[in-house]
């Protein structure tokens, strides 16, 4: 007897099928923990600065305003480069840019160790900031390539955890070095882990799903019925940046929206130790305990908006970022009011700004790409984190010189009106989603 076959054809199709499958699965997860461990050491890089801030003032004898002054400078180059990062992260193989960034990120925090006057303090922390824009926007680009707008969210917040928990290490590990060793090896020995972290980020990313012979993923996923997808293939780089990024109000709504974000992730991000310590009575290891609650509870806020935006809002980023932001203000007032000595009560409000603060910064990075295109998406979420570090420029030298001659009372006025405002900013995009996603909706 002869067995039913099935066609060469589609035995062959059938194979190369579940190939693909398997592939995509194996590079997809080796992507994301490559990411989340990479862009971990950038901060491993980054917030060490915030933790030797008492230290840094007590032995070389700087004021707030000036440690606030090397603060926004660098913001400024970081934003800036996030913009020209964003850029280059279009055109450029991602793994070359993340891997050389991290690299010479490490390096400039060697040489901020080594250094006491403020002018070099300023040029080395400005040099890492530039380095330090080369993190996000090869990630932008790797995630709207390896993963779709109906997963896009999720996918991003749980990448995103590695900012909590490189932050969180570094919070504790730069404490534990600091007291024990000085502030300058709290740059050393990040900076010693991270010359490693680039040799194994330049092994392990790879760019494209394309680069590697598979499917787009849209393609993949079965999501190429609308038509814009063809469209933006026969656009060019030129075309999508004017088009899909600059003429495109929504992204601008997002780009504000984030501003003022900054404004309050920042303010906490760079000036939690020293306000802890000075405005609520910690010491300084319990504020770098505080503030790593900061990070550790951001990594669940993220994961919460993704999910929700995702599956419950239906692609609605915006809906989720003002109801995250509104509840963010009424914590910040919280946390200002909680008088000194109340532990327990600085840490449940350190925890819930940074649950809550969490889930719109990654809103923004997602609601930048769905509004644009995955194409530009480097340079749309480069765009947004531009406006970030404008922010944080002002939460350097604003929160400085407003604590220098007014106290922190002031400042909490000023974040807590900030989060107010974002809020009004991601409203303005409540009813907007992801093109394919309304294409999904229309076909089906």
């Amino acid at each position: 007897m002869t067995a039913n076959r099935l066609p060469l054809e589609t035995c062959s199709t059938t194979e190369d099928t579940q190939d693909n499958v398997k592939r995509y699965s194996y590079w997809r997860l080796r992507m994301m923990y490559s990411m989340m461990i990479g862009y971990a050491g950038f901060y491993l890089v980054r917030q060490n600065f915030t933790m030797a801030i008492p230290s840094m003032q007590s032995d070389l004898g700087y004021s707030k305003t000036q440690i606030g002054v090397i603060i926004s400078v660098a913001a400024v180059v970081y934003g800036i480069g996030k913009g020209v990062s964003g850029l280059l992260g279009d055109r450029s193989n991602a793994r070359y840019l993340m891997t050389f960034g991290l690299l010479m990120s490490a390096i400039m925090n060697l040489f901020v160790g080594f250094s006491s006057s403020l002018t070099w303090l300023m040029i080395f922390w400005t040099l890492n900031s530039c380095f330090q824009s080369m993190g996000w926007p090869p990630c932008a680009r790797l995630l709207t390539h390896w993963f779709s707008p109906k997963e896009l969210a999720t996918k991003w917040a749980v990448w995103n955890t590695s900012q909590q928990i490189g932050g969180a290490i570094i919070l504790v590990m730069a404490g534990f070095l600091i007291e024990h060793y000085g502030w300058r090896f709290a740059f050393y020995i990040p900076g010693i882990i991270c010359i490693f972290l680039a040799a194994f980020l330049f092994n392990r990313l790879r760019d494209t799903p394309q680069s590697l012979g598979l499917p787009s993923i849209e393609e993949h996923q079965g999501l190429t019925r609308g038509v814009h997808v063809e469209e933006e293939e026969h656009l060019s780089m030129r075309q999508i940046l004017i088009e899909k990024v600059m003429k495109n109000k929504l992204v601008w709504y997002v780009c504000w929206a984030n501003f003022f974000l900054y404004i309050v992730r920042m303010a906490v991000f760079n000036w939690a130790p020293t306000f802890l310590r000075e405005f609520k009575g910690s010491s300084l290891h319990l504020a770098g305990w505080q503030a790593a609650g900061f990070d550790i509870a951001g990594m669940f806020g993220g994961i919460v908006a993704g999910y929700l935006s995702d599956k419950v809002f239906e692609g609605h980023r915006g809906q989720v970022g003002t109801i995250f932001m509104l509840i963010l203000a009424l914590c910040v007032v919280f946390l200002w009011k909680v008088p000194a000595g109340y532990i327990s009560l600085h840490f449940i409000g350190m925890v819930a700004i940074g649950f809550l603060v969490s889930g719109p910064q990654i809103l923004v990075g997602v609601a930048a790409t769905d509004f644009a295109s995955k194409k530009a998406a480097g340079a749309a979420s480069g765009l947004t984190g531009t406006f970030g570090y404008l922010g944080t420029a002002i939460t350097g030298v604003g929160i400085g010189a407003i604590v220098d001659y007014s106290g922190w009372d002031y400042a909490f006025l000023m974040v807590s009106v900030s989060a107010v405002l974002s809020a009004v900013f991601f409203a303005l995009t409540w009813n907007h989603r992801a093109q394919v996603l309304e294409d999904m909706e229309t076909a089906d």
